[in-house]
């Protein structure tokens, strides 16, 4: 059976087309992704979708739908998932997806989307100890779950979006020291507000799995990889030193050239640095000097529930 996942995040839309093998793998037949910055403008002010990233979006996914049937897929799930859910527009955009592509597509929750995560990343890294967070820095959120042994004790979905966070910290081509400080100081005092009752207790060791454009873009840019290979990026440890060292670097880069840097994705030159800080945050809120970097994620998680 041939399936298809489609996430429609803040900031890139991506298509997985896969198959189940006999010993119930799933063999990735096809993979791609479309910045389209869906995000892009939304406030809490102005909670409507751009038309332009409207017509950005409904282009990707034709070309999507084109791809799925040429692939003659059996089943197609496709989730959207933080700027979506948050528009009062999203039910029309929906319909113009339906209408446009034929593709179907639900809206998930906060929780939803973190449970497909989890699904996701364990099924593509291999993780030691009992406990580990989980965390998935998208364009318009971040989710944070709690594991334990592979079950979820809590999960949460915070408003630390790489995309809102860049539009409303650093509009300037290059970002001041002020510009970064005042944003770590804003990422930091949301976690600390809202992990305040994740119940973990300060004795037990926790392992960080990170996923998302950000950690897998940092972890290309220290291997040094001209073409994304998801096989290096997956199970790769990038360090605290390593990712305060690439953002140093990159701040000295106006946001127009740093395209250029080897393993850094083209559309994400701007919200690598918001990311960068959420991760470095992250590692000071749980004493943590390490993340494991998974490739899988929604996408993949998306996949499994279907065969499942």
């Amino acid at each position: 059976m041939r399936i298809a996942s489609i996430d429609i995040g803040t900031n890139t839309i991506r298509l997985l087309i896969c198959e189940q093998t006999k010993d119930s793998a799933l063999k990735k037949l096809y993979i791609d992704r479309v910045i389209t910055r869906l995000g892009e403008g939304f406030s809490n002010d102005k909670a409507l979708l751009n038309p332009k990233a409207v017509y950005r979006s409904l282009t990707a996914l034709k070309s999507f739908s084109k791809i799925i049937r040429e692939h003659n897929v059996n089943k197609v799930r496709a989730v959207a998932t933080s700027v979506v859910r948050k528009s009062e527009n999203s039910l029309e955009f929906i319909k113009r997806i339906k209408n446009e592509t034929g593709i179907m597509v639900e809206v998930i929750s906060g929780e939803q989307e973190a449970e497909l995560t989890v699904s996701g990343v364990l099924n593509s890294v291999s993780i030691e100890g009992e406990y580990y967070i989980i965390f998935d820095i998208g364009g318009g959120s971040t989710e944070y779950v709690y594991v334990q042994n592979a079950d979820v004790i809590k999960l949460l979905s915070i408003n630390l979006g790489v995309v809102y966070l860049t539009e409303g910290f650093l509009i300037n081509d290059r970002e001041s020291n002020q510009d970064i400080a005042k944003l770590s100081l804003y990422i930091e005092e949301t976690l600390e507000r809202e992990l305040k009752g994740f119940g973990i207790e300060p004795q037990q060791k926790i392992s960080l799995v990170a996923t998302a454009g950000t950690p897998t873009t940092l972890a290309a840019i220290q291997l040094g990889l001209n073409e994304y290979k998801p096989e290096l990026v997956n199970n790769f440890v990038l360090t605290k030193d390593m990712i305060t060292s690439t953002m140093e670097k990159l701040i000295k880069i106006p946001k127009k050239d740093r395209s250029n840097v080897i393993g850094l994705e083209k559309g994400r030159e701007d919200i690598i640095i918001p990311g960068a800080l959420i991760l470095i945050e992250t590692l000071k809120k749980f004493s943590s000097t390490k993340v494991i970097v998974s490739d899988g994620g929604v996408l993949e998680g998306i996949a499994w529930n279907l065969i499942n």
